[in-house]
């Protein structure tokens, strides 16, 4: 079994080293036969940026967009999982030493204001480990 997550693509833009392309990502019910019929269908349309030194990628050239399943992994953590057991831990421990509800809930929420903080300013520390491949179609 292949370890890689792929998705068809369209070049939109080719400026020196970076390749912007633009993918559709589908839910499983898009692809589905009876999708159109029970109106769950969903499908996004989505511009990945990826570096290359290959120039040879041309604007509306047909391309294969790759990632591997732990870098997959590594972004659902960072957006998904790191929130919401920091969100919860704080929810906990200020329900435990006695704050009210309400309170504990407002700094749980506003405790994701400096990870994102923290997570914009390591985003080139990120995009290192959080990378595309690309391949001609």
């Amino acid at each position: 079994m292949e370890n890689k997550i792929k998705h068809v693509g369209v070049v939109e833009s080719v400026n020196g080293g970076r390749i912007q392309v633009r993918i559709i990502q589908s839910s499983a019910c898009a692809s589905c036969k009876a999708a159109k019929q029970c109106h769950t269908s969903e499908s996004k349309e989505k511009v990945v940026d990826i570096y290359s030194d290959d120039t040879e990628y041309v604007i509306g050239q047909r391309v294969m967009v790759m990632a591997s399943y732990k870098v997959g992994l590594v972004a659902v953590c960072l957006a998904m999982l790191v929130p919401l057991v920091l969100m919860t831990s704080i929810l906990f421990l200020l329900t435990a030493c006695g704050y009210d509800e309400i309170t504990a809930a407002v700094v749980s929420l506003l405790s994701l204001i400096p990870y994102y903080i923290i997570l914009f300013i390591f985003r080139n520390q990120i995009n290192k480990r959080v990378t595309f491949t690309i391949e001609k179609l």
